[in-house]
């Protein structure tokens, strides 16, 4: 299958799905490249790429569409604010090993992430 083809199959995906596909294919990119990095950093590019996992991230984005329709429950609220924390946790520890990563590299943690072909997450 095409690039191109690819791409076509992809445009068909909600955004749940095309988020994950995105991850998946990141990381697939990262598990070809390490090999020949030295270690940490091929760790640190393994931990980078893991994102969230998907049950986390379907159920973070079912609860953000409630909350922007104002169909929120009191206890969909304290799921999604739970859920909130989690997110939190698991970027700020990206955030940590792409600045390791950054400054192994000898380079900015937005240099870094332009090199890699990453943006910032568009979770909420």
């Amino acid at each position: 299958m095409s690039a191109d083809q690819l791409f076509k199959e992809a445009s068909q995906l909600s955004q749940p799905e095309l988020d994950q596909l995105a991850s998946k294919i990141i990381s697939l990119r990262a598990r070809r490249s390490a090999p020949s990095l030295p270690g940490r950093e091929a760790e640190l590019l393994e931990r980078i790429n893991r994102g969230l996992p998907t049950l986390l991230q379907e159920r973070f984005a079912e609860l953000v569409t409630k909350r922007d329709a104002e169909a929120l429950t009191p206890k969909d609220h304290e799921e999604l604010k739970a859920l909130t924390l989690q997110v939190e946790r698991i970027e700020a520890e990206r955030i940590q090993n792409l600045g390791e990563l950054a400054s192994l590299r000898g380079t900015t943690l937005s240099n870094l992430m332009k090199s890699l072909g990453l943006l910032a997450p568009e979770y909420a």
